[in-house]
């Protein structure tokens, strides 16, 4: 079977190329946002699970669960969707559809885990520094994890950046092995 990413990356684009087109960047954001939240209820999921319900009841049920939260776009992606059997995807698409949207807007989201609570200087010290090193505006989320014993890490996307205890001591102990 096909990774979900894969199937949901066709109609993520769609969606994003549909947003541009209406520069409706933030609507479409909103939207896709709240879908994905539905698709994950439980209830919404057997609802979309039961085999005696066509495409189109499918689609109607989750469009009125969603209320007035969808334009008439969005409520034609839900219907395609539900076409095709793929409302489960809207987690992914919404996932594929913010990193599009996050490329386009020359912006990335970093999250910090710390051991302690992150200083505003230094969070500022660390948002300046990042832009500079990614070229992007730089959207910084904080958390604490005092299982680190000290240090940080840093994701951007893919990029992570380990400068915590734990992950020098792994490299000075693999280092010593080799």
């Amino acid at each position: 079977m096909a990774e979900l990413s894969t199937l949901a990356r066709p109609y993520a684009k769609a969606a994003f190329q549909a947003a541009v087109d209406a520069g409706a960047l933030q609507a479409w954001s909103t939207m896709l946002s709240v879908a994905s939240n539905v698709a994950q209820q439980d209830q919404v999921e057997e609802v979309l699970s039961n085999p005696s319900l066509t495409g189109a009841q499918q689609a109607q049920t989750f469009i009125d669960v969603c209320g007035d939260i969808l334009n008439e776009s969005g409520q034609n992606l839900v219907n395609v969707l539900a076409e095709n059997k793929r409302i489960s995807l809207l987690p992914q698409i919404f996932e594929q559809f913010e990193h599009l949207k996050a490329e386009l807007e020359k912006a990335v989201d970093v999250e910090i885990i710390s051991a302690i609570e992150v200083t505003d200087d230094t969070k500022q010290k660390l948002t300046q520094a990042l832009k500079v090193k990614l070229d992007k505006d730089v959207r910084v989320t904080t958390s604490v994890d005092s299982t680190l014993v000290g240090g940080a890490i840093i994701r951007a996307g893919d990029m992570v950046i380990d400068g915590t205890l734990k992950g020098k001591l792994a490299k000075l102990a693999e280092a010593m092995n080799s």
